[in-house]
């Protein structure tokens, strides 16, 4: 069925589709997490070993701004004491910063950067009511809805591509995705069953049908569209995350939003859970 274009502010009016997929044409398994990089807990480790560990290089970082910007401060403002204060002000600086730019999603778990680019876009959206669940797996698979959305206009399944940009992206008939020469139908029936998975696992704990929009954002090459559903899979440009989600129409109450996050934290637990 061809769905045709979808309207440039991002609504679709088409039905999500619901059917038994025979087997052979379920997701391929995504790779598994490599071991963390981790010290045991009990390991005992020198000074100079634990800021060299991954695990402290936050603490390392923040020390040497402290460290330059005190120096200069106290050269500046001719007083050690003002250096201490532009040290700890440049500190307190940094560890904001680093806060809000630093993703729920460890990085060397992530598939590629392009999860932290729609990350970034989809924190800016908490001011207005939306809630963000990342890296969450679709139980009894090897599945992953990168960016699970809700908020005021509706429920969402957003996949993170990037792509290389060498190759351009082109659609045919509205029903086939390609990538340079290589059909993404696989990559847009997935995107679709982890959609149809989230709606059935939230609407079977709310008592009542919940649809879950699924999305593909593509980073990389040019995308000669704005929004286009295709195999009833909403294509877009990747910087257009916020713009496609928040140009709906409002569905869900501020209650409603609560209640189907607590549901999605327990019926899609996390990818890789902290330990």
């Amino acid at each position: 069925m061809d769905t045709g274009h979808v309207p440039e502010d991002g609504n679709s009016t088409s039905p999500l589709w619901v059917g038994d997929r025979p087997a052979e044409e379920r997701p391929a398994a995504r790779p598994s997490a490599p071991a963390s990089t981790y010290a045991p807990r009990d390991e005992r480790l020198p000074l100079r070993a634990l800021l060299d560990h991954p695990r402290y290089r936050p603490l390392r970082r923040r020390l040497l701004v402290g460290l330059v910007a005190g120096v200069l401060g106290g050269i500046l403002l001719a007083g050690w004491r003002w250096g201490v204060t532009t040290a700890v002000l440049a500190m307190i600086a940094d560890t904001v910063l680093r806060a809000r730019s630093h993703s729920s999603v460890p990085a060397w778990r992530r598939a590629s950067v392009a999860e932290r680019r729609t990350e970034a876009q989809l924190k800016r959206l908490e001011r207005s009511g939306y809630r963000t669940l990342h890296a969450r797996a679709i139980p009894d698979s090897e599945a992953q809805i990168d960016h699970l959305v809700i908020g005021p206009t509706g429920v969402y399944a957003v996949d993170s591509e990037k792509w290389d940009k060498r190759l351009p992206v082109r659609v045919q008939s509205h029903r086939k995705l390609f990538h340079g020469p290589f059909d993404q139908k696989a990559r847009l029936d997935e995107a679709r069953w982890e959609a149809e998975e989230a709606s059935k696992l939230i609407g079977a704990a709310l008592g009542r049908e919940i649809v879950v929009v699924p999305a593909l954002a593509i980073y990389g090459p040019p995308v000669p569209w704005k929004v286009l559903n295709v195999r009833q899979v909403d294509v877009f440009d990747g910087s257009r995350v916020r713009k496609w989600i928040t140009k709906r129409e409002r569905s869900l109450t501020d209650t409603e939003i609560t209640k189907i996050h607590e549901i999605a934290e327990r019926a899609l637990p996390p990818r890789y859970p902290e330990s």
